[in-house]
């Protein structure tokens, strides 16, 4: 029985894909190992969002080969799709695949073969069922690929246009994962905003979430979405939902106007503000994060302190903060007025201490507050103690040792923080 170690780059839409390819090894016999002296197969499935996990991607696989140079190694993902034509030459890779390629990859792994075919001639979703899932929460991927082509971005070129999965096989993989015991799902994908069009112009994210609303599933959340497609409709139904966790990601990306236009996002400052503001008032302390980039091409003090303005002012809870990375093939790489490291970094050392000063506010804000706790499978690796997630997206703990609820859904009061711990009380019927 060969053994296989699977390290995975990047976004959750990634994470999801390692899973479809765990069980597709596991069976058809492989075996997995968390040690590469033992192993007989490397799989690294890459992100591709900056240059540096590009970077990464390749020394990752660098270090695999020269710890054990049996290894059989395979490089899949977002930046194996991207860089295929300069793959080949490396001699510590010996299998690439691209992103649609990685669903077949024991038929290719038997033949030791690399495939990295042309993302923009899929024009059909790849729907891969799960039935195998040891995590708490569900992921569910509900579309691949993007149309926006946002001035900085390469992730269009790595996944192709937006493919939409269908309603049925949605509804199939929520059902699976129901039967195996998971309460939670998350409904995650490349731009899932864009979602429903390609399989029918009528169809958007809402029609989507009114029919997962039928299912038995009792929570779900969405991944991250942009400004412009969360309108009234979305928010006055997710509002009224008990099974929906007031958890949004908006991938806002800056809050200047002028920022916004170069990096062609299609929507304003004001904009960005105004819906935060409507979450804050439709929903009970939602978690409201993003990302923000630092450093993007003709970014100047004046449009900094816009930015920095706007995001105190904000509803935001939590903020991803990245200094602009140049991606090859892509409009703003050929920007003037590139803006140095040094002054990268020192931007994003003051949104971070701005996004760390905003999530303690809102953990203050939920203390002796009620909520609901989606347990996890497993005790805390370091305390022993019972962990779980609230609604809006807080990591608490429990101070308790009871198995017996672990994977339950409990109703608790967040009590207070020690050593940067949230602790909660179920409260009892």
């Amino acid at each position: 029985m060969k053994k296989y170690v699977l390290k995975t780059h990047g976004c959750k839409a990634n994470q999801l894909e390692s899973a479809v390819i765990k069980e597709k090894l596991d069976n058809a016999g492989y075996s997995q190992t968390d040690r590469i002296s033992d192993a007989d197969i490397f799989i690294l499935n890459s992100c591709s969002v900056t240059g540096n996990s590009d970077i990464e991607a390749l020394r990752t696989l660098r270090n695999a080969k020269n710890k054990n140079k049996n290894l059989l190694t395979v490089f899949t993902g977002c930046s194996a799709q991207l860089h295929a034509d300069k793959l080949k030459d490396l001699s510590y890779i010996d299998v690439f695949l691209g992103n649609d390629d990685k669903f077949s990859i024991v038929k290719f792994l038997e033949n030791k073969q690399s495939a990295v075919n042309d993302i923009f001639k899929i024009d059909k979703f790849n729907n891969q069922l799960i039935h195998t899932y040891n995590k708490t929460r569900g992921y569910l991927k509900i579309q691949d690929g993007c149309n926006n082509y946002c001035s900085y971005c390469t992730i269009p070129l790595a996944r192709g246009n937006s493919r939409s999965n269908t309603i049925s096989n949605i509804v199939e993989q929520i059902n699976i994962y129901i039967e195996s015991g998971i309460k939670e799902i998350v409904l995650t994908g490349i731009h899932i905003g864009q979602w429903g069009p390609d399989i029918d112009k009528t169809l958007s994210l809402y029609n989507l979430l009114e029919e997962i609303e039928k299912t038995d599933i009792q929570r779900y959340r969405l991944g991250s979405l942009n400004t412009l497609e969360v309108d009234e409709k979305l928010l006055k139904f997710l509002s009224k939902s008990d099974k929906f966790c007031p958890h949004f990601h908006l991938s806002l990306q800056s809050l200047t106007d002028k920022t916004l236009r170069a990096m062609n996002r299609h929507y304003t400052a004001r904009q960005c503000l105004d819906l935060m503001e409507k979450i804050q008032n439709n929903f009970d302390l939602p978690f409201i994060g993003s990302d923000i980039i630092v450093g993007f091409p003709g970014e100047t003090d004046v449009d900094f302190k816009t930015t920095v303005e706007n995001v105190n002012k904000s509803f935001l809870t939590n903020i991803h903060v990245f200094p602009y990375s140049i991606r090859e093939n892509t409009k703003a790489a050929s920007m003037p007025d590139k803006v140095d490291e040094s002054t990268k970094q020192k931007r994003a050392d003051i949104l971070h201490r701005i996004a760390g000063k905003k999530y303690d506010k809102f953990v203050e804000q939920n203390i002796e507050k009620n909520n609901e706790i989606l347990i996890e499978k497993r005790p805390d690796k370091k305390t022993g103690l019972l962990k779980g997630v609230t609604k809006n997206y807080l990591t608490v703990y429990i101070d308790s040792y009871d198995e017996t609820l672990l994977n339950t859904i409990q109703k608790v009061k967040i009590l207070n923080t020690k050593e940067d711990k949230i602790f909660c009380n179920i409260i009892e019927e």
